[in-house]
């Protein structure tokens, strides 16, 4: 039996592992866990996070943005908000809030420290 077609995990020590980080930023991991979650979670369905992100990344295309790593990220995120909004999950105003004590927070804590959010609260 061969091996040649049985898919590979690298380590990080593995000489044949790729240079590249599998994400350019944390969050554009984090997007995509949330979307996992919610998906296997039954909150949201595959359908409806495929048809939005798909929506989103023609929004994109139609008004001339550029298809790169940072708009499909971009366009995931907006798509994660829509849903979000739109199931109830969390209200676009509750995002809002909910950004703007991250942000107050983040600002709010030296470096290197984990970020607490009582630390945004107002």
């Amino acid at each position: 039996m061969s091996n040649c077609n049985i898919p590979r995990e690298f380590g990080p020590e593995d000489a044949l592992a790729p240079d590249a980080p599998k994400f350019g930023e944390a969050w554009h991991a984090q997007v995509l866990a949330i979307a996992d979650t919610l998906v296997t979670s039954g909150q949201i369905s595959a359908t409806a996070w495929a048809e939005t992100l798909g929506a989103e990344r023609d929004a994109d295309e139609s008004a001339g943005r550029a298809d790169t790593e940072e708009t499909y990220y971009e366009a995931a995120l907006r798509a994660l908000e829509r849903l979000l909004d739109g199931a109830e999950i969390v209200a676009s105003g509750d995002l809002k809030t909910r950004r703007d004590t991250w942000e107050r927070a983040y600002l709010a804590t030296p470096h290197g420290a984990p970020v607490e959010l009582t630390a945004g609260e107002k």
